[in-house]
């Protein structure tokens, strides 16, 4: 293992524990406007804190995983292959 793939992981990790941390300490329900949405401006989201902290962070988490990992594929399989002929 690499020291880039393990600072990844612990960096990830302590991402990880900041989410449980604030879950713990943010039990109370808050009202949530997304009013680009559309949707919550009329009807606020009205959940307990750490749901939507959780919920923010893995849409983050998510769509960092798809820019990061999307194009990485495709190139080294058309590089190959056109290596090889």
């Amino acid at each position: 293992m690499n020291f880039a793939t393990f600072f990844k992981t612990f960096v990830f990790l302590v991402l990880l524990f900041v989410m449980l941390y604030v879950g713990m300490n943010n039990t109370h329900e808050i009202n949530f406007y997304f009013p680009i949405a559309g949707t919550t401006a009329k009807k606020p989201i009205h959940e307990a804190a750490s749901l939507i902290f959780f919920g923010i962070f893995a849409i983050g988490v998510l769509a960092g995983t798809m820019l990061h990992g999307g194009g990485k594929g495709g190139a080294k399989k058309s590089a190959s292959s056109g290596k090889d002929k």
